[in-house]
């Protein structure tokens, strides 16, 4: 095995995009990896690839955790050169009906566990001059729906993060991509899902219509967790990789059509936009 075969880093690997893209990632020969919350979670994947991989418990919002577990992917492979920040889940309520304790419960594991874990890998990415840096957000990083505004607050805040963490380390050789999926048949709308059920009846036709459509849509949703596991793979086998990747025809029209919608109403409000400034003579 040549000692270029890129090292992967991979969290929350026990469903979903991460335990697929793990599988594969193994089966095309690279080192990776696997780390999840429960290790006997994993220990199935790293089976049969005793020299190029590692399994590893690995909770994201236990900062002890993230140092030993980034000491012990450099000491085995020599480095990272791909991290991959997949663990996360989805809260959904109203705004009004949000508990405080499971936003702050969900926006640190998607956010401020990315964050620390990011910040964790930095140094060795930049002492090698390479990596690629690969954030799972969701269509809901972009776009805003009902029953789901505290998790499309989590991604949206990964999405701005991004945007300045690729500005100061792609001058370092350094990738920044943000991966964001539409509905694809994992455990996001299952067994992950966390509610707080509406009992507000003003918001019935908006938020309790998602709060019930979107876990009798688990298990039927069109995307497929292997093929985003592969278009994953290939970004990172590109010269020049995405800034951005949408996953999923669904991910796609609902990302350009918002994206549309929101140039147009910009420049439709040029002339008040551009009042704003001091007169320049």
């Amino acid at each position: 095995m040549s000692s270029s075969t890129p090292i992967w880093f991979i969290t929350g690997c026990s469903t979903g995009f991460g335990r697929e893209l793990a599988k594969l990632v193994l089966e095309q020969g690279k080192r990776a990896v696997i780390t999840a919350r429960r290790l006997g979670d994993v220990v199935d994947i790293v089976e049969g690839y005793d020299d190029t991989a590692l399994a590893l418990e690995l909770d994201v919002t236990n900062d002890a955790q993230i140092a030993a577990a980034v000491a012990a992917a450099s000491d085995r492979f020599g480095g990272i050169d791909v991290l991959v920040n997949n663990a996360g889940y989805g809260y959904q309520s109203t705004i009004e009906e949000g508990e405080d304790r499971a936003i702050r419960a969900q926006f640190d594991v998607n956010v401020f566990g990315l964050f620390a874990l990011t910040r964790a890998v930095l140094p060795i990415m930049r002492s090698a001059r390479r990596g690629h840096i690969i954030n799972i957000t969701s269509v809901a990083g972009l776009v805003g729906f009902p029953a789901s505004g505290y998790y499309a607050a989590s991604k949206h805040a990964v999405e701005g993060w991004s945007d300045s963490l690729a500005a100061e380390v792609q001058p370092m050789g350094i990738d920044v991509t943000c991966v964001e999926p539409g509905p694809f048949r994992t455990d996001w709308a299952g067994r992950s899902l966390q509610q707080t059920p509406s009992r507000i009846e003003d918001y019935a036709e908006t938020a309790g219509k998602r709060l019930a459509s979107t876990r009798e849509v688990s298990g039927s949703q069109a995307g497929d967790p292997i093929r985003a596991g592969r278009a994953m793979i290939a970004i990172t086998e590109e010269k020049e990789p995405p800034r951005h990747l949408v996953l999923g025809k669904w991910g796609y029209d609902a990302v350009t059509d918002r994206l549309k919608h929101r140039a147009a109403e910009i420049e439709a409000n040029r002339e008040r936009s551009l009042s704003a400034d001091y007169p320049t003579n």
